[in-house]
């Protein structure tokens, strides 16, 4: 099943204000921040949006819907976004458009060799950006008129999104301590606390990443990670 629609008679036609207009986008992505930033860039350019929070989630998805873009995480709490990037790409029909998606410098070669058609580059703020990383890659009979008269706008996602995230990363630092777990508190606190401008948080879980990957002992490091993200879930409270 086709979750674009694409053949409906009364669809609209896409245009400058709404470009990506019967359009469907499955963002593949394990923060709500980024998520939220997504949802915002979706809504201000006329296309839906689905969500899936993990590879798993994405292939249980698709099994249902094929939408006509997807975005893909490439630091999923089950696994890389090349992986699925890689199936989508040898799969007969293709989705129109695959993008990867990071923070990481890195991570735009691993997706383009995985298959992608292109790349977004985190944090997910500019509306002008994420618009033509898909037009670009659309089928020309899909496109809007023209790309040069597209607005560009700053994108701002909810405080409280961060917030979820938060609380997210709380629960998998209290569950059992692994280096899996600690690997992937690292990546994620570090993507989202580069989004959201936190550079306090942001700078421990570096450090934790680093202490990790250098084998050097990590309890204090881990410890202030948990006590830094509290200390913002606190603040939600207060809310």
């Amino acid at each position: 099943m086709d979750d674009s629609v694409p053949f409906a008679p009364s669809a609209v036609a896409p245009s400058a204000t709404r470009p990506l207009l019967g359009q469907t986008i499955l963002v593949v992505e394990d923060s709500r921040y980024a998520c939220d930033a997504m949802r915002l860039m979706c809504l201000h350019s006329g296309a839906r949006i689905r969500r899936a929070d993990c590879l798993r989630s994405a292939r249980r998805h698709l099994q249902i819907y094929r939408p006509s873009v997807i975005v893909v995480d490439m630091g999923l709490p089950d696994g890389s976004g090349a992986d699925l990037i890689a199936e989508l790409n040898a799969a007969s029909p293709r989705i129109s458009v695959i993008l990867g998606m990071s923070g990481d410098d890195c991570a735009e070669t691993l997706a383009l060799q995985a298959g992608a058609d292109g790349f977004l580059a985190k944090p997910l703020n500019s509306l002008i950006s994420f618009q033509r990383a898909i037009m670009e890659n659309l089928p020309e009979d899909r496109r809007p008129g023209s790309l040069q008269s597209v607005k560009d706008e700053q994108i701002c996602p909810d405080p409280l999104a961060y917030q979820d995230d938060m609380a997210h990363i709380a629960d998998v630092l209290t569950g059992p301590a692994d280096s899996r777990m600690l690997d992937y508190a690292a990546q994620f606190l570090r993507g989202v606390a580069r989004d959201a401008e936190d550079t306090v948080l942001e700078q421990a879980a570096h450090d934790l990443a680093s202490s990790r990957a250098t084998g050097a002992p990590v309890t204090a490091l881990a410890a202030r990670v948990a006590g830094l993200v509290q200390s913002r879930l606190e603040r939600r409270k207060a809310i």
